[in-house]
């Protein structure tokens, strides 16, 4: 299934599903509600709801068409979001352009940062450049949704943790970055202003046709402007999801809505590129994420001040 969330005419974010590409059903509606009505509460009890939701059969309660409603990122707040830094080739390439080796710490385990998990946007939402950002870049990553409570989670177990997964868009104001990374903490103010998930989140079962033993065969693009810029594969990840979720979870409990992102995947930045490929994000641009199985999520960059 994929899930959305949807805003009505009444103004309420709701929680649906994809019919087809056209229409959605809204859970609560549909359930006689019996079945929450936000992504959140639903993901509490995600194995139970789950289960409740593929026995009903589609009647005529709670369809819509996507054209009359307003799509929202499908999880507009969630618990948290840690970004993890697991693709090799995107480590190796940024710290080269920087002039550095991968640090031998890197091969030992995975590491994260927590993003702004109040700053969350949709497909279709603009991307407000923050004021003072001159190098404004995108990142073209995956997420996975927690779907189920753990602590210290063994990589063994954690796929049952795994409610689905969806793009995600780290933007990155690269200047703002590079300076407070300097003082050894951080990465935040380069960080914090956006970042971008959606259009759906695609429950793990349909990408089982996809799977290669323990990754998914995942073709990933980045345009602009209509232009490819970036093209890699899922597969290519130095660690698994299942790994990060070892790790998050370690000494700590990871709760339902919790989401885990894979960070940039090889070439999936203009940082990576260069600007001798393109010049950094300017307002009118158009950023296009796409990864097969789960989407596109398009934004486009507006000056900030808005």
């Amino acid at each position: 299934m994929k899930f959305i969330s949807y805003q009505n005419k009444a103004g309420r974010i709701k929680l649906g599903y994809l019919l087809d590409e056209n229409t959605l059903v809204d859970v609560h509606e549909a359930s006689g509600g019996d079945l929450p009505d936000n992504i959140l509460s639903f993901l509490e009890n995600s194995d139970e709801n789950m289960k409740l939701l593929s026995g009903m059969e589609t009647g005529d309660k709670g369809i819509y068409f996507l054209n009359d409603v307003l799509l929202q990122a499908p999880i507009p707040r969630p618990v948290s979001i840690r970004d993890f830094y697991a693709f090799e080739e995107h480590v190796k390439t940024a710290r080269r352009n920087r002039g550095l080796d991968v640090v031998p710490e890197w091969y030992e385990m995975p590491v994260f940062y927590f993003t702004n998990h109040l700053a969350v946007k949709g497909d279709g939402d603009a991307i407000q450049r923050p004021a003072d950002c001159k190098w404004l870049d995108y990142e073209l990553e995956i997420a996975c949704v927690i779907g189920k409570e753990g602590r210290n989670i063994r990589k063994e177990n954690a796929d049952e943790y795994i409610f689905g997964y969806c793009i995600m868009n780290d933007w990155s104001a690269r200047d703002l970055q590079r300076e407070e990374m300097k003082v050894g903490l951080g990465p935040a103010k380069g960080k914090d202003f956006a970042t971008s998930i959606g259009p759906y989140i695609v429950t793990k079962d349909e990408l089982e046709t996809y799977r290669e033993g323990d990754r998914y065969d995942l073709k990933m693009t980045a345009k602009v402007n209509g232009r490819e810029l970036s093209s890699g594969n899922f597969k290519s990840i130095y660690y698994t999801f299942a790994e990060m979720i070892e790790r998050a979870s370690a000494d700590v409990t990871l709760y339902p809505g919790e989401v885990i992102g894979s960070g940039t995947v090889g070439s999936g930045c203009i940082l990576e590129l260069g600007t001798d490929v393109h010049r950094w994000l300017e307002p009118g641009d158009n950023v296009e994420l796409e990864i097969t199985g789960l989407g596109r999520l398009r934004n486009e960059i507006k000056e900030g001040g808005f």
